[in-house]
């Protein structure tokens, strides 16, 4: 009935008619607060945003009270000067991290397509893998602390994709094997998520639903790391006073690399964690969607067969991350997903849109990550707008940031100067964000609570009678700026 009205009907009408639905049992109370958040009369955002400059929008979406992050990679979300502090303390742990600066040709005719590619500048290796290396190799290594300050520069750009020559292909084959060992220690990580807290707590956000592994992880002697072991330092890291203060709940997710031949095991062993231990709230499958290994209905037996032994274990799915038409997203909505991952070429499967209008699905929007990975050219390409417009819920997340060098706010940045937001569709896209969240029910009304209190508090400072002026006057908090809006649109320039 919704979607057949063809005049804007009233706030309340809009409310009457979501309450229907609801009582029809096809969508959820929380999607009802996401669908239809509070909104001003008054049009004091379009008058902002015509006025303002591109920093002094910046700084007012860095302010602005946000709500969550629902897709983030927690390996891909550390910035490389937050690797290189966090790899210098591990020292504490007994890691030492030597990075490779230059080349003495002691290999030849090695495999530059697999992941030991030898040729790889900056990869970084931890002390025990340095000692495992012949000795032509090992003089091909220096200690992350002895770096020049020009190879110090080097090997941070090399984990960011800020090249216009690079792309998917840079990301996927290089990104990752460079910090590979890196994010197998799990005291750097579980730092990494403080890390991302108190930038994400900075930024006004308050939920992060992040995925990171439990296994994999080893000692500086080489030796794993039992599963257990690693939640519990993720859990003390997490008890500690100064990741409370950052006011940012956090729930993690276990993923699974599609196509690999034991993805199916890892789907089970990692179904099983998640139901046996609450700080994990969901599943993912991630990798290219172009190696079709990784189909989704791949996974479809081995789910059934899961649903069978457990209860409340949540997926959110990356699908349509390809820039060509397929059904990957119907096909990942069968699987059980409740949340899909980018979902660029939804566009492109008229009916699975209109079965995912006013939900109860999700698409994790992620702008940056689409652009930089080259599944659109431009963002005129995007469907994002089309998403949002035609009642598909969506909500805006960060993907790996620290290889974007980006933040949420970057995200919204973009949102807004590209597709001209609305303050409604702004606060929609935030409370979307915590309400298809995976968090326990009664942390979700809490969240919600709070973020819809600190918009409205927000909101004061810019609405009339106070000009936008005045509003900005009474802002103190200082944006971060990073690399890819310095790049894209000329920000620090100003």
């Amino acid at each position: 009935m919704i979607a057949r009205l063809n005049t804007a009907p009233t706030p309340s009408l809009v409310g009457m008619l979501l309450l229907l639905v609801v009582a029809a049992g096809l969508l959820s109370t929380t999607a009802v607060i996401a669908a239809n958040p509070p909104s001003p009369a008054s049009h004091w955002f379009e008058t902002l945003k015509d006025n303002a400059s591109d920093r002094e929008l910046h700084r007012f979406l860095y302010a602005m009270p946000k709500g969550g992050d629902l897709h983030n990679h927690l390996t891909g979300a550390i910035h490389p000067e937050w690797f290189h502090e966090l790899a210098l303390a591990a020292e504490d742990q007994g890691y030492t991290y030597y990075a490779k600066t230059k080349i003495n040709n002691c290999r030849f005719g090695s495999n530059e397509f697999g992941p030991n590619a030898y040729l790889l500048m900056f990869r970084t290796l931890q002390q025990s893998m340095v000692d495992a290396l012949p000795e032509c190799e090992q003089g091909e290594y220096t200690a992350l602390k002895d770096l020049t300050a020009e190879q110090l520069q080097a090997w941070q750009n090399s984990q960011r994709l800020d090249k216009p020559h690079e792309g998917r292909s840079e990301f996927f084959e290089a990104h990752w094997a460079r910090i590979s060992a890196m994010v197998v220690n799990p005291y750097l990580i579980a730092e990494a998520i403080y890390y991302n807290m108190r930038s994400f707590g900075a930024e006004g956000m308050l939920y992060l639903e992040t995925q990171v592994p439990v296994s994999g992880y080893i000692k500086p002697d080489g030796s794993a790391y039992d599963p257990l072991e690693v939640l519990e330092i993720f859990r003390s890291r997490l008890q500690q006073a100064d990741a409370k203060a950052t006011g940012v709940t956090v729930r993690f997710q276990l993923s699974i690399l599609r196509f690999l031949p034991t993805a199916e095991d890892d789907l089970r062993r990692m179904y099983k964690f998640v139901a046996e231990h609450p700080e994990f709230v969901g599943v993912n499958a991630v990798g290219r969607e172009d190696n079709d290994k990784g189909y989704p209905l791949r996974f479809l037996k081995t789910l059934r067969e899961l649903r069978r032994e457990y209860s409340g274990v949540r997926l959110s799915i990356h699908a349509g991350e390809v820039d060509e038409p397929n059904q990957h997203v119907k096909d990942t909505l069968l699987l059980g997903a409740d949340r899909i991952g980018h979902g660029v070429n939804l566009i492109t499967d008229p009916d699975t849109m209109v079965l995912m209008r006013h939900g109860p699905y999700m698409v994790e929007i992620n702008l940056i990550s689409n652009l930089l990975l080259e599944y659109i050219s431009d963002y005129k390409d995007h469907p994002f707008p089309e998403y949002l417009r035609v009642g598909i819920p969506v909500a805006l997340s960060t993907d790996d940031r620290g290889m974007w060098d980006s933040t949420l706010t970057d995200e919204f940045f973009v949102a807004v100067k590209e597709f001209d937001l609305s303050w409604s569709e702004i606060r929609e896209l935030s409370n979307n964000s915590i309400a298809y969240s995976f968090v326990e029910q009664d942390q979700k009304q809490e969240l919600l609570g709070k973020l819809n209190k600190r918009l409205d508090a927000f909101e004061k400072q810019f609405r009339p009678p106070l000009t936008a002026r005045q509003g900005f006057g009474r802002l103190k908090k200082q944006p971060e700026y990073r690399g890819f809006l310095c790049r894209q649109y000329n920000l620090c320039a100003e």
